[in-house]
């Protein structure tokens, strides 16, 4: 595992975020997919798009990007997704998804089944599940993948769209939960579970689920990882903000990263703070990096 080429999927929506200066493509799996492989793995976006000009510019993006688009699915009675983003003074985005969109209308199919047996990770989140149809295929692909794959579950709690059987459900099938500090008392209120401050709730909600490993980000305050027997916590990189869209999708990229290599604790914190830090200093959720390349992009933070 530690020098393998990782295989590593995005899972779920995939959309235009439509912001006051134009668009960009967005969506989780596809902002988690793109750091993904520009770390060193291969990062596979797999979600749906409508048959519209929307979908055929998203698949024209992705290649742009470098990114598969071999696991996208097609639909005929569904529109492209869109977000209408206002971004605030601080860089902070607020949301307004349109519904029953095509990524609410995951199938479940013989080649979405194949990934899955050779996925060696699989980032999910909560907003994806918030139809029958995608909540249904998403369990389907967990429960399809090999026994050693690790699963995240990327909470994102997005105007009503999750519910707490939802949320821990997901938890269940989950080797990993990442969380910011504005959702954690939400989730412990919903799962009926005691808080007394973040770092009690993280080892609640680790112990609880069994799971390998917590993170609750805190925005430009840095992160917290919990683990069966390890806490870890990294202050974050101070930079000028551009906007704040796709930057926990970076910071989770680079924390599945580190994972799959069995990297340190305070490395893996380390890392994707920085990496984090990085997309936030730049305009939208998938810049492209300066010559000579990332890593001397993310040498430029801190």
């Amino acid at each position: 595992m530690l020098n393998k080429h990782h295989t590593v999927v995005g899972l779920g929506e995939l959309l235009w975020d439509l912001f006051p200066a134009g668009r960009q493509l967005g969506g989780a799996p596809a902002n988690f997919a793109y750091i993904t492989s520009l770390l060193g793995d291969e990062g596979i976006p797999a979600s749906r798009l409508g048959q519209d000009a929307l979908g055929a510019d998203a698949i024209r993006r992705l290649g742009e990007l470098a990114l598969s688009t071999d696991f996208i699915q097609n639909d005929v009675d569904h529109a492209t997704g869109t977000v209408k983003v206002e971004v605030d003074s601080a860089g902070q985005p607020r949301f307004e998804i349109s519904e029953a969109v095509a990524w609410d209308f995951l199938d479940w199919t013989p080649q979405w089944q194949q990934l899955a047996q050779t996925a060696d990770a699989v980032c999910f989140g909560s907003l994806a599940q918030r139809s029958n149809q995608s909540r249904t295929t998403i369990r389907k692909f967990l429960l399809a993948l090999r026994r050693s794959a690790v699963r995240i579950f990327d909470v994102n709690l997005r105007q009503n769209f999750y519910t707490a059987e939802v949320l821990a459900e997901s938890m269940k099938l989950a080797t990993i939960v990442k969380l910011n500090h504005e959702e954690l008392p939400r989730i412990m209120r919903l799962l009926e579970l005691e808080d007394h401050g973040e770092e009690d709730s993280a080892r609640r909600l680790q112990a609880s689920h069994n799971l390998k490993l917590v993170c609750v980000t805190r925005g430009n305050g840095g992160s917290l990882l919990i683990s069966p027997d390890e806490c870890n916590q990294h202050p974050g990189f101070k930079v000028k903000v551009a906007d704040t869209v796709g930057a926990g999708d970076a910071f989770t990229a680079a924390l599945v990263h580190g994972y799959l290599r069995v990297t340190s604790l305070a490395q893996i914190n380390e890392t994707a703070n920085r990496v984090g830090a990085w997309v936030a200093s730049q305009p939208g959720a998938t810049p492209a990096p300066k010559p000579p390349g990332f890593a001397y992009n993310l040498a430029e933070i801190g």
